[in-house]
């Protein structure tokens, strides 16, 4: 009867170490949803900063094919694709 308590005590114990680390677990869980949550945002945010940045890149060459007289009709045929992308984009907020 006495190993029969012990047994039953020791599987007692363990049990309540085994809750004491499922509720660990879980608080560790929700740590890391919250960390995974703002790198997300990270990364949209630097996704968003990436673009404008090629935006002003872009900006920055057609700058410098209008400054150079051999650049003319690059120049233009840029500004031609920038007139197309801006024709589509307003076609777009129309529908």
């Amino acid at each position: 009867m006495k190993d029969v308590a012990t047994l039953v005590s020791g599987i007692e114990y363990k049990m309540g170490k085994l809750i004491e680390q499922h509720y660990l677990q879980r608080a560790d869980n929700k740590k890391h949803i919250v960390e995974i949550q703002e790198l997300k945002q990270i990364i949209s945010e630097q996704k968003r900063l990436i673009r404008q940045l090629e935006d002003n890149l872009k900006i920055l060459r057609i700058a410098k094919t209008i400054e150079t007289k051999e650049g003319n009709v690059e120049a233009k045929l840029k500004i031609n694709e920038l007139v197309r992308e801006i024709d589509k984009c307003i076609g777009l907020l129309n529908t």
